[in-house]
């Protein structure tokens, strides 16, 4: 059976099946950052015949719910990856329908006043008009004390480390600094501390959907120790119940951090 087709249980039943893993988090070390690779939006379009902004738009549907599930167990810092540096390739039409659903689920998001946004990618890569628009809805929420949802707009895990290296560099520069200097002091808090993701704990749970097993670049720099967990479901498709689930799986694992 395709997965845009699927028989769905009664909605008590699912009622019941979430109170139950609610109760089997408790006690448990849940974790304080999750960020979450929002796959197959596409792909479940085209399964039910769609083009694919209305997958995109359907997945953006789902996101203030998502954060609402984040703040019901106390989680500060989620991430959202809603596009890549590799989508900026796609076909101009799409990507412009895309950008402008990105651009929308934002400013709403800014609007509940509700969650503090932060910006994590290039910017400079998007087109103008979206760019301004997503840097007005990181503006109106810089005084919120909500939970911080970092928008991965632009994002490539490449990218960031170059990036992060190239701002380091300017910033020696600008001190006076020589690069034999640079060289011989450069350490890996010098990369950590130019990331977009500067003065952030690292995420200690990664959620892919879509049943892709892969993490494509991801936070490559900050996911050294992170669990990963990956849905079968798509992402417009992700329910509370699959939340909860990786919530338990990450709440029964030993997490040894490197030691």
């Amino acid at each position: 059976m395709e997965r845009g087709s699927r028989v769905r249980a009664p909605t008590f039943l699912y009622r019941l099946y979430e109170q139950r893993l609610l109760h089997e988090l408790e006690g448990g070390l849940l974790p304080n950052h999750v960020s979450v690779i929002l796959d197959g939006n596409r792909r479940w379009a085209r399964e039910l015949g769609q083009p694919a902004a209305y997958g995109h738009r359907m997945g953006a549907d789902r996101i203030t719910e998502f954060l609402e599930w984040c703040e019901e167990v106390q989680i500060r810092i989620v991430t959202l990856w809603l596009l890549s540096t590799d989508n900026l390739d796609r076909d101009e039409k799409e990507l412009h329908e895309l950008m402008g659903i990105i651009c929308e689920v934002v400013e709403v998001l800014a609007e509940t006043g509700r969650w503090h946004l932060a910006m994590v990618g290039n910017l400079d890569m998007l087109p103008e008009f979206s760019r301004d628009r997503l840097r007005a809805a990181e503006a109106e929420t810089a005084n919120v004390e909500g939970v911080r949802v970092n928008i991965a707009v632009g994002y490539g895990g490449r990218q960031e480390i170059a990036d992060a290296v190239r701002d380091f560099l300017r910033d020696e520069a600008a001190a006076g600094h020589t690069l034999t200097d640079v060289a011989d002091s450069l350490s890996l808090d010098d990369i950590t501390d130019h990331l977009y993701t500067k003065g952030q704990p690292d995420p200690d749970l990664v959620i892919r959907t879509s049943g892709e097993q892969r993490m494509s670049g991801f936070m490559l720099w900050q996911s050294v120790h992170t669990e990963l967990y990956f849905c079968e479901v798509y992402w417009p498709d992700f329910r509370r119940t699959d939340f909860l689930r990786a919530l338990r799986d990450f709440t029964q694992r030993e997490r040894r951090l490197g030691k």
